[in-house]
């Protein structure tokens, strides 16, 4: 008997998964050193870690692997993942500012808009890769 064809369509292999984090990661680490750049560029303070190479690219790639996995768990117990994402996606993004916005001391509104742009950013990459290696139907 063959397989079904929709369930063969949203079975990715895990090389293909792993991969599509992997792109997203990197993807959203190189979108984010423009935003730093342009943000240093146009008066972050130099010493604003959070914009530091070191500090971004690590967290990216923690929220894009974080991401990932809430959104397989999201299409694998949900009847319907695509409205469930449809409302979560957005309200996780809004909620990872909210340390952000402790930071105006160090980063004035420069440095804090540059983070919740990368936030922004990390997301879009996030999703639409997401979209591509963990299809939802």
């Amino acid at each position: 008997m063959p397989a079904d064809p929709q369930t063969a369509a949203t079975r990715q292999g895990p090389l293909l998964v792993v991969g599509g984090v992997l792109v997203a990661a990197v993807l959203s680490s190189l979108v984010n050193a423009v935003i730093a750049l342009l943000a240093r560029a146009v008066g972050a303070p130099d010493d604003f870690e959070p914009l530091d190479p070191g500090s971004y690219i690590f967290l990216t790639t923690v929220g894009v692997t974080a991401g990932a996995i809430g959104w397989g768990i999201v299409r694998k117990v949900s009847r319907n993942a695509e409205g469930v994402l449809r409302w979560l996606v957005p309200v996780v993004v809004v909620a990872s500012f909210v340390p952000d916005f402790f930071l105006f001391g160090a980063g004035g509104v420069t440095g804090v808009a540059a983070l919740l742009l990368m936030h922004v950013a990390v997301a879009v990459i996030a999703v639409t890769t997401f979209r591509k290696v963990l299809p939802l139907s």
